[in-house]
């Protein structure tokens, strides 16, 4: 099975054309390092959305959720677990 951080780093090595894909750590900081910027955050956004079926709400928008590979990766399956546990709470 793929996983989540998998998922994502092919998606930003692809999508922002890393250079050195083996030099990008999961915890490396997307924004600082140059390899995403403003406009890159939002199709990251989209992608996201489109490939883990979450939405991604203006205020979560910020380097903790959406700072480095890592941080995206917590960032989804936590979504993904609150939306699992809120559908069983409406069964």
């Amino acid at each position: 099975m793929v996983t989540t951080e998998a998922l994502v780093r092919d998606f930003i090595v692809r999508q922002f054309r890393v250079r050195n894909p083996a030099g990008l750590a999961d915890d490396t900081l997307l924004l600082d390092e140059g390899i995403v910027d403003s406009v890159g955050m939002l199709a990251l956004i989209m992608f996201l959305e489109s490939e883990f079926g979450i939405t991604v709400d203006n205020p979560e928008i910020m380097p903790e959720n959406l700072g480095s590979i890592s941080r995206i990766a917590a960032f989804v399956v936590g979504k993904k677990q609150g939306a699992a546990s809120d559908g069983a709470a409406q069964s």
